[in-house]
């Protein structure tokens, strides 16, 4: 198993996926919310980008984050994104595209149990 950071459940394949997963969320999220105003779906965008950016469980990324917070505080930013992935496309694009999306999350998340088990115990 290739490891892609120093955690030792972190994979390439999980990794390449929860990636594609968070591109669905950064995309459909605001694309859904800009119904509700411009400015809610600018404020996902800064949480759902901006937040994962600065904060981060040492030890979880290649390198270390400038805010470093717990893994159980780090796997609700995750379980975040990946409910955005999993429920935005909904509201935003047509359905097979959401299908697709929401099958993603969900493989996602399978292949991410490893590294989350990791998280709640840092």
């Amino acid at each position: 198993m290739t490891q892609a950071a120093d955690s030792p459940n972190r994979t390439n394949a999980a990794s390449g996926l929860r990636f594609l997963t968070e591109l669905i969320g950064w995309t459909a999220t605001p694309w859904a919310l800009h119904q509700v105003g411009w400015a809610v779906a600018i404020a996902a965008l800064v949480l759902l980008i901006g937040l994962p950016a600065v904060v981060g469980t040492p030890g979880d990324r290649p390198f270390d984050p400038p805010v470093a917070i717990p893994g159980a505080a780090m796997l609700l930013l995750v379980l975040l994104e990946v409910t955005a992935a999993a429920v935005a496309p909904w509201f935003a694009w047509p359905t097979w595209a959401a299908v697709v999306a929401t099958a993603l999350a969900a493989t996602s998340v399978m292949l991410e149990q490893p590294r989350w088990r990791w998280l709640l115990h840092h």
